[in-house]
């Protein structure tokens, strides 16, 4: 089975706002980058989408060691959702009456989807450190984020010609 290293990240300018997500994938000597970006966003949608798109693009079944900065993935892949989904994809949450719908649940299933085929282990890496791979996925998700928010400020800036003006 092959052994793949995937490390990933995300960004929101504003949170919601535009987001970027990137990831890098390492078999032997190889080296891959992938990053997108969405308009209205959160960080941790993004987060998510970054492990969704390195582990879309694996084409067999691979042993995968999924680095990220964010515990909210880590924990929730590998702590949480079982217990949400035992519990019908629904939480408490502090400071809210009852149970409350689990956000991003069909990113969460996404995930459990693609890795099914894998052997995946998650590692939690600290982010804005010394990890050459994370600060590249940092660099991706932060241009890609960044380029949506330089198109919405040249939309707003452009006035629409008249008819007459043309």
């Amino acid at each position: 089975m092959k052994q793949v290293c995937l490390t990933t990240d995300g960004a929101c300018i504003r949170n919601p706002g535009p987001g970027g997500w990137a990831c890098v994938l390492r078999y032997k000597d190889h080296i891959r980058e992938l990053s997108g970006a969405e308009r209205d966003t959160t960080n941790n949608r993004m987060e998510l989408r970054a492990v969704i798109e390195g582990l879309r693009v694996l084409k067999e079944p691979c042993e995968v060691l999924v680095r990220t900065d964010s515990t909210y993935v880590k924990d929730g892949m590998t702590k949480w959702i079982h217990g949400w989904k035992s519990k019908g994809w629904v939480h408490k949450v502090k400071g809210k009456p009852g149970r409350q719908p689990v956000k991003n649940r069909e990113l969460w299933e996404e995930v459990e989807r693609l890795e099914r085929p894998h052997k995946v282990v998650w590692e939690w890496v600290k982010g804005h450190a010394n990890d050459e791979d994370n600060k590249r996925c940092d660099v991706l998700a932060k241009t890609a984020a960044h380029s949506l928010d330089k198109l919405a400020a040249v939309k707003n800036t452009v006035k629409p010609r008249r008819a007459e003006e043309r």
